[in-house]
């Protein structure tokens, strides 16, 4: 299926879906592919919010902004990430659970990818209206939704 496909699914049932994408076999490239893609929405994301923070700050120019941004959401956050899943997997064995240290990596770049449609909300609440009780709720909606998939894919991940 096309990842966008899967992302519609994912609201639907992520369970499945994180079962369909690990019964396809472990596949690194795949999970690096997911990280760096989403970085790169995230960083779509943010630009509305930093072109309104460079506006109402000239001391900061746009492109600095996003130049910085730009590093870290698409070089940074995916180590970021692994190192993360590693220690949630640690974490996971320590608790006595039989989950992969792929499948913790998956289930995790996964549910941000599948949650960046609700990020790209949240950017352009940010970029439009700015910080507020809108952009309070949006975040809350997508904090949600990334904790839903990211534990339902787990427990997808620990049946097998």
């Amino acid at each position: 299926m096309a990842v966008t496909s899967d992302i519609v699914a994912t609201y639907r049932g992520p369970g499945t879906v994180m079962s369909g994408l690990l019964a396809q076999g472990r596949n690194e490239v795949r999970v690096l592919m997911f990280a760096l893609m989403t970085g790169l929405l995230i960083f779509v994301a943010l630009s509305p919010y930093q072109a309104r923070a460079a506006h109402l700050d000239p001391e900061g120019p746009l492109s600095v902004r996003q130049y910085w941004s730009a590093f870290f959401w698409i070089f940074l956050m995916p180590l970021l990430l692994y190192a993360f899943a590693a220690m949630v997997w640690v974490i996971s064995r320590v608790a006595g659970q039989q989950l992969t240290g792929y499948a913790v990596r998956l289930t995790l770049v996964w549910s941000l990818l599948a949650s960046a449609p609700i990020l790209l909300l949240l950017g352009l609440a940010l970029g439009f209206i700015g910080p507020g009780v809108q952009a309070q709720i949006v975040g809350a909606v997508w904090l949600i939704v990334f904790f839903w998939f990211w534990v339902s894919g787990l427990f997808a991940a620990q049946r097998g």
